[in-house]
């Protein structure tokens, strides 16, 4: 099931696959498109891997046609999982970003949009390279 603000749905998403690191600063995630939804892939990781913080999440999660309430939902959720950065690139969307990181209260340079040559790297957070900046 797919869980959303309204409630669940059936999952049909066969498709979807994102890559769970364990690290000692917590999980990192890597998505390439997220249909399956960011809390869904975060809460499988963190019982299927470790119940631990979410340190990063890189990729496209699919919502750049969010309604403000999934936003909303979804930025609490990432909340309670403890995300420390986020580098929302592809189909993530320039105002999920942004909500997220408001919600969050994350600094600008612990969430933002991802651009070509941006990276991530563990102990050092994000690079978003000039354009990010």
């Amino acid at each position: 099931m797919l869980q959303l603000p309204g409630g669940p749905i059936e999952d049909n998403v066969p498709e979807d696959s994102s890559i769970v690191v364990q690290t000692a600063s917590g999980l990192v995630l890597l998505s390439g498109c997220g249909h399956a939804g960011i809390i869904n892939t975060v809460q499988f990781a963190q019982q299927a891997v470790q119940n631990a913080p979410v340190h990063a999440a890189i990729g496209g999660f699919h919502l750049f046609a969010a309604s403000d309430e999934t936003l909303a939902w979804t930025a609490g959720k990432l909340k309670d999982a403890r995300l420390a950065y986020l580098l929302g690139a592809h189909c993530t969307g320039i105002e999920a970003v942004f909500r997220i990181r408001q919600a969050l209260g994350l600094a600008r340079k612990a969430a933002v949009v991802g651009a070509v040559g941006a990276s991530f790297t563990l102990g050092q957070g994000i690079d978003p390279r000039a354009l990010a900046q």
